[in-house]
């Protein structure tokens, strides 16, 4: 069973990844956004960090709502609002429970997901961060490494493809050949799942 501590754990790790991959993420989004993906998360996952650290909620659905709500407030942007949507949805599909169990914060993710789907009107093709997340959903059943696998795997099969949504689809056959950042965030989120599980032994 997965407790509010886990999740703490989560955000603290994906606050890491990112802050390790800032750089990374901003060199994706040079030639087909704004240039400023990395240094976005980067602000908005420290935010997220040190609020958690202010507050403590007691229960999983508690700390991503935290999470979600701090994220919209901070981050610029498309990114703020589409991971705090994931996040603040995914929380409240989790509920009032204390400790939920991986297949319950699966359905959740997916509404999660869902919810980001309906807010950027993206689907698996358009080279966003969509492309990550589901097949990263999908995987879940089989354990949080075959999520991260699905992922990253998403996230690289974003090169050939041609953006149909966000700043990127601007660029029209420019944007092909160019990994798309918002997944490749998405997946370092995914990979921080592992990250903790393996360090806490569940």
């Amino acid at each position: 069973m997965l407790d509010a501590d886990f999740f703490r754990r989560w955000m603290t790790a994906t606050a890491a990844s990112v802050e390790r991959e800032a750089e990374r993420l901003t060199a994706l989004d040079s030639p087909i956004g704004d240039a400023d993906h990395g240094s976005n998360l980067r602000r908005g996952f420290t935010a997220v960090n040190a609020t958690l650290e202010k507050e403590t909620p007691d229960t999983p659905g508690g700390v991503l709502t935290l999470a979600g709500r701090q994220l919209i407030s901070t981050v610029g942007g498309a990114s703020g609002p589409l991971y705090g949507t994931l996040l603040r949805r995914t929380g409240k599909a989790l509920g009032d429970a204390a400790e939920v169990s991986e297949e319950q914060f699966a359905q959740a993710l997916r509404t999660g997901v869902d919810a980001v789907m309906t807010l950027g009107g993206a689907a698996p093709g358009d080279k966003t961060m969509i492309d990550a997340l589901v097949p990263a959903v999908d995987a879940l059943a089989d354990g949080f490494a075959a999520a991260r696998a699905a992922a990253e795997a998403g996230a690289e099969a974003t090169t050939p493809l041609q953006a149909r949504k966000g700043r990127a689809s601007y660029l029209g056959e420019r944007s092909i050949g160019h990994q798309d950042p918002g997944a490749t965030s998405a997946s370092l989120l995914i990979a921080g799942l592992v990250e903790v599980a393996e360090a806490t032994g569940e």
